[in-house]
C-alpha cells in the first residue's frame, strides 16, 4: 500500500511539478537498479525522492535542496528502500505470490484521490490524477498489484509475532519499580565557618585554571547612531488647554460608576429559580453544575461588566445592595426569573485632572516626539545617501552617537531592541549605513567596524565577576566537604535524622524529576543496592544526602503499570517484527543478487535543483 500512499501525495501535492524531469527516464536505459527479475525504474526513484523533499518542506516550513538531502545521505536511505521492496516483489514472484484483478480493483476503487463528488470511483478522475503523474493506469495498477503482494508476503513473514513474556516482564519491572528513601540538604548555613574570602592569589589562580569561564565570545564591533521619543520628550511642551481636552474626552475612563462581573442563569418560574437557589445554599449543587445541566456554558451566562444603571431598578437594588453574596437571586429580569453570580466588584473610580495630568503629557509628549523624529528621516535619509558619516550625522542632527561590541548575548541599551538586532547582525564590513526604525518610534543607522575575536577580558577588568566564580566553586567545595564529614559519621553509627531536617521521598519512579534537587539525585538513588545505603550528592549552592529505605517491586494491578505492559508489548512487538523483516529483506538481496546504475541514478539527482 506504501506506493499507492506515494501516488496519492504526488497527485495532490506535485500537480504543478507533474511530469518534470521524468520523462527523460524512461526506456531500458532508465533503469537505477534490480534485484533478481524485479527493476527500479529511474521513474521510481525520482518519486521517491520528490515525495521526500516535500514532505520534509511540509514538516519544517523551511525549503529543502537536494544537495542538503545528498549531504545527509537520505537518497542512499531512499535507494535502499527501493531496492529492499524491490526484493520482497522477486520473492514474490518466485513464491507465486499475487493477487487478482479484482483485489487490485477494491484497492484503487478505495482511493480518495480517485473519487468522485458523490464519493464513488470515477474513471475520468482517475485518469486524471494519473496523468498529472506522467503515468499511465497500466503502470499503477501493475505498482498496486506488486504493493498488495509485497504486504501478504510481510505478513506472512512477521505476522504473530510477539516479544517473550520473560522480556516483558523483566522491563516491566525494571520501570515499575519505585524507591523510597530520605535526604537531607545542607546549605551554606550549615557550614561550620561559612566560605572563606578569597585572596588575590586565589582569584588569579582561578583566573588561570579557568579561562573558558571568563571567555568573551566573537563579537562585532558596531558604530551606531540613534534617537528615541525618549530622548526628545523633555523638550517637549504641551498646552494645558491641550491635556484638557484628552482628559475630558476620556471621562469614560477616568471616571466610571461602580460596577460588577456578572453572570446571569434564567429560568422558567419564580418556583424553579427559588428551587435552584436553596440547592446552592445547602451545598447541594453549585453555579457551574445549574449552567452545565441547562447544557449552557459560562461563556452563554457570562453578561460582562455591569454598572447600576445598566439594571431595572428593582435588579439594581438586589445587586448592587449586596456586597457579601456571591449568589443572588431570584432576581426578575426582561428574560425571566434569574440567578446572578458575581465574579468581581469594580469599585467607582474619579481621577481628577490634577492626577492624570502628567500620564496624559507623557503620551502627548511621545506622539509630539515620534512625529519630530519622522520628520527628521528625509534629512538623515540624505545625509548617508551624500556620504556622511556616522560622526557627521551625530555632529549635524538630534542623533547621538554610540559603539558596542555586540554578540547575541548583548543586551544593553540599542541591544535591546529586536530592530538593531536584526541588523547588527546581517551587517557586513562594505556595507554602507542605511536608516531603520526603532519598534518605540525611533530611528538608527549603524555600521560594522571590525569583528572582535573571542578574549578572555584582564582579571582587574573582571574581578568581581572572577571572585563571585571562586565563591560558588569554593562554596561547592566546603559543602561536599562538609557532607562528607556527614557520611563518615553514618558509617560509625550515626542516625540521618540525627544530622539535621530531613525530607522523606516516597514512591519515586526512575524517570521522575524532583524540584530543587539535582537531576542526577533519581538515577543515582536506583544505583544503591541495599536497603541503608547511603550517597553524596554535590551540588551549586547545597550538597544532599541521600538513604535508600525501601525498593518497590513494580505492582502489577496499578494503573499505570497496566498501562506502561500495554504499551511495552506494543512497542517490543513492533520493534522484534521490524527487526527480522528487515533481516530478511537483506536476505532476500543477497540470495537474488541486485545491481544498480550509477549513470542513470546522477542523470535522476542531475534533475533536482
Amino acid at each position: 500500500m506504501s506506493n499507492i500512499l506515494v501516488w496519492i501525495l504526488m497527485g495532490l501535492l506535485f500537480v504543478s511539478l507533474a511530469g518534470f524531469g521524468i520523462n527523460s527516464f524512461t526506456g531500458g536505459s532508465g533503469r537505477v537498479g534490480s534485484v533478481g527479475d524485479v527493476e527500479i525504474s529511474a521513474q521510481d526513484y525520482f518519486r521517491a525522492v520528490q515525495n521526500e523533499i516535500r514532505a520534509q518542506v511540509a514538516q519544517s516550513g523551511q525549503p529543502v535542496r537536494f544537495a542538503d538531502l545528498q549531504a545527509r545521505g537520505v537518497d542512499d536511505q531512499i535507494l535502499a528502500g527501493l531496492i529492499a521492496r524491490a526484493a520482497l516483489a522477486n520473492a514474490a514472484d518466485e513464491m507465486g505470490i499475487s493477487v487478482g484483478d479484482e483485489e487490485v480493483a477494491r484497492q484503487i476503487t478505495q482511493v480518495q484521490a480517485f473519487q468522485g463528488l458523490d464519493g464513488n470511483f470515477d474513471r475520468n478522475t482517475y485518469q486524471f490524477v494519473l496523468e498529472q503523474q506522467g503515468a499511465t493506469a497500466r503502470e499503477f495498477e501493475a505498482d498496486t498489484r506488486e504493493d498488495v503482494s509485497r504486504a501478504l508476503l510481510q505478513t506472512a513473514v512477521v505476522g504473530g509475532i510477539s516479544a517473550p513474556d520473560m522480556m516483558i516482564e523483566a522491563i516491566v519491572a525494571y520501570q515499575g519499580e519505585t524507591r523510597d528513601f530520605t535526604r537531607l540538604t545542607l546549605t551554606e548555613a550549615d557550614l561550620i565557618e561559612g566560605v572563606p574570602e578569597p585572596t588575590e592569589a586565589d582569584l588569579a589562580a582561578f583566573y588561570d585554571d579557568n579561562p573558558d569561564m571568563f571567555e568573551r565570545p566573537e563579537a562585532r564591533r558596531i558604530q551606531y547612531v540613534w534617537l528615541r521619543p525618549s530622548d526628545l520628550i523633555d523638550d517637549v511642551e504641551i498646552a494645558e488647554e491641550t491635556l484638557r481636552e484628552l482628559y475630558d474626552d476620556r471621562q469614560d475612563v477616568y471616571a466610571q460608576p461602580e460596577r460588577r462581573l456578572l453572570e446571569r442563569l434564567v429560568f422558567g418560574t419564580e418556583e424553579a429559580a427559588q428551587e435552584a437557589f436553596d440547592a446552592i445554599a445547602a451545598g447541594e449543587t453549585d453555579f457551574d453544575t445549574l449552567v452545565e445541566e441547562r447544557d449552557l456554558t459560562l461563556d452563554d451566562v457570562d453578561i460582562g461588566e455591569i454598572a447600576r444603571g445598566d439594571l431595572s431598578a428593582a435588579a439594581a437594588e438586589a445587586i448592587f445592595g449586596d456586597t457579601e453574596s456571591e449568589i443572588i437571586g431570584p432576581v426578575e429580569t426582561s428574560l425571566g426569573p434569574a440567578l446572578f453570580r458575581v465574579n468581581a466588584v469594580l469599585e467607582e473610580t474619579n481621577i481628577a485632572f490634577e492626577d492624570a495630568v502628567d500620564d496624559l503629557r507623557e503620551e502627548l509628549a511621545q506622539e509630539v516626539a515620534r512625529r519630530d523624529i519622522a520628520a527628521m528621516e528625509e534629512e538623515v535619509d540624505d545625509l548617508l545617501a551624500g556620504g556622511a558619516t556616522l560622526e557627521d550625522i551625530a555632529s549635524d542632527t538630534q542623533l547621538t552617537l554610540g559603539e558596542i561590541d555586540y554578540s547575541l548575548n548583548s543586551e544593553e541599551a540599542i541591544a535591546g531592541y529586536d530592530n538593531f538586532r536584526d541588523a547588527a547582525e546581517a551587517v557586513n564590513e562594505n556595507d554602507f549605513p542605511e536608516l531603520l526604525s526603532l519598534s518605540d518610534g525611533g530611528i538608527f543607522a549603524l555600521e560594522l567596524m571590525e569583528i572582535v575575536p573571542p578574549s578572555v577580558p584582564p582579571l582587574d577588568e573582571i574581578t568581581e565577576e572572577v571572585a563571585a566564580a571562586w565563591r560558588q566553586s569554593a562554596l561547592r567545595d566546603e559543602l561536599a566537604a562538609r557532607g562528607q564529614e556527614l557520611v563518615s559519621q553514618l558509617a560509625t553509627g550515626a542516625a540521618l535524622e540525627d544530622l539535621g531536617d530531613t525530607i522523606e521521598e516516597r514512591r519515586i519512579r526512575r524517570q521522575d524529576l524532583l524540584p530543587d534537587l539535582p537531576p542526577t539525585t533519581v538515577p543515582q538513588a536506583f544505583q544503591m543496592a541495599e536497603i541503608g545505603d547511603v550517597v553524596l550528592i554535590p551540588g551549586a549552592e547545597a550538597a544532599h544526602i541521600v538513604r535508600l529505605d525501601a525498593i518497590n517491586p513494580a505492582a502489577r494491578d496499578a494503573p499505570d503499570v497496566g498501562f506502561l505492559l500495554t504499551i511495552l508489548e506494543q512497542t517490543l512487538n513492533q520493534a522484534i517484527a521490524t527487526d527480522i523483516f528487515e533481516a530478511y529483506g537483506q536476505a532476500l538481496q543477497a540470495e537474488a543478487g541486485f545491481t544498480t546504475n550509477e549513470a542513470v541514478i546522477n542523470s535522476v539527482n542531475a534533475a533536482f535543483p
